[in-house]
Order: C-alpha cells, then structure tokens, then sequence
C-alpha cells in the first residue's frame, strides 16, 4: 500500500526548467548563437552533467568569458522568470488531494534549499511538505538515491510503500534506484526523454488529467 508520495520540485511542480533554459538561451543569443535543448537537457534535473553551457560558449565564440559575470546574469534572470511562474497544471489539487488521503508529503531536489525554500513559501505550498531534501542535505544529487532514500527515511516509511513524482530520467532513476514507484510528468525540457526505458511506472500529460487517488490505485494495481 502506498503511504508517502515525494515530489521533484524544478520541472514537477513549477516549470523552472524552461525559465533556466529562456535564461540561458539569451546570453547566447547576445553572443551571437544558439543554444539547442538537446544540449541544455543534459543538465536538467542535476546539478552536474556532461554538458557545460559556459565552457561551451567560450568554445563557440573562440574567446575567454567572465563566467562569474554570466553566471550573475543568469542567475537573476533566472530568478524573476520563477518567481513570476505559476504552479503547473493539477499540482494544488494534487497536493490538496494527498493531504486529504493521508498520505506523508515530502520533496527531494538536486536544487539548494534556499531556492526551493524561497518558491515553496512564494507559490504557498509549503504547509504541505513534511519534509525536504536538497542538494544542502546530500553529497551526490540526483541521479544518486540518497535524496529519495533519506526523504522515505525521514516520513517512515519504505521506499516500496512511496512514489516519486518526476519530470526528468535523473529524476526517475533516482527515485527507481531508492526503490520507489516513479510517475513521470514530462514538460517541455523533458518531453523527449526516454521514460520507458529508464522504468517509468506511470507516464502522465498532466497532473490535472485525472485524480491522484486513480493514479495510486494504477500502480498498486500493476
């Protein structure tokens, strides 16, 4: 029986995906180039990846960047597009609903905990959460499982009795690694991912598309 539900924060509950990628894309745009999502993808839902966007700006425009003057600039940016995104479709109602059926709340996030401190508070969903695991919290984000083991830990329960709610592979591979049921919720960073093969459980359009309740009882089902 599923007792504990744990939701991804960026990409999952608020498209802060796309807003890195929007930020992003305009410096290089200033630089006189394009940035393709097939790149930008390999960093989303961890902190680290084989693609550097600065490192690849420098080699593209054949000239020393001041990284720390890019990396100010986007961060900001980056910042006034999350605090104006909304919450994603059928996520409020989600969260309502979880409340309502007992089930234990947590989020796990490769993001640092003053950034997912700050959107929870903002967005006014943070009541909801009985815990919360960030990268602050562990040496290896996600893909690594320790996020998603130490957030099951900490609601008491086992991980075989929790689902993970994810937009990314990283995401889902961590989630499948702790030994949790994994539902994907792709956006439009992550819609071209591979789901299936990395064992998604449950692959959804939207958390608006049908009541939490069904999709718990799809999976204890399977």
């Amino acid at each position: 029986m599923i007792k504990a539900i744990v939701f991804d924060f960026d990409g999952t509950l608020v498209d802060t995906e796309t807003c890195a990628y929007e930020a992003f894309k305009a410096i290089y745009a200033e630089h006189g180039h394009e940035l393709p999502l097939v790149q930008w993808a390999q960093v989303v839902g961890t902190a680290f990846g084989p693609f550097d966007p600065y490192e690849e700006l420098e080699r593209l425009t054949g000239s020393k960047l001041d990284r720390a003057a890019l990396a100010e600039r986007f961060e900001a940016d980056l910042l006034g597009r999350a605090d104006a995104a909304p919450l994603l479709p059928g996520v409020s109602d989600a969260l309502e609903e979880a409340h309502r059926l007992g089930l234990r709340i947590g989020l796990a996030s490769s993001s640092d905990r003053r950034w997912i401190e700050r959107h929870l508070s903002g967005k006014r969903i943070r009541q909801y959460f009985q815990t919360v695991w960030t990268a602050d919290d562990v040496t290896q984000v996600k893909p690594d499982p320790a996020l998603y083991r130490n957030a099951v830990a900490a609601l008491g329960v086992q991980p075989g009795e929790a689902v993970a709610i994810e937009d990314s592979v990283h995401g889902l591979k961590a989630a499948k690694a702790a030994g949790l049921y994994a539902i994907i919720v792709p956006n439009a960073m992550t819609a071209h991912m591979d789901f299936a093969a990395a064992g998604a459980d449950l692959l959804i359009d939207s958390l608006a598309a049908q009541p939490l309740r069904s999709l718990l009882e799809r999976l204890e089902a399977r």
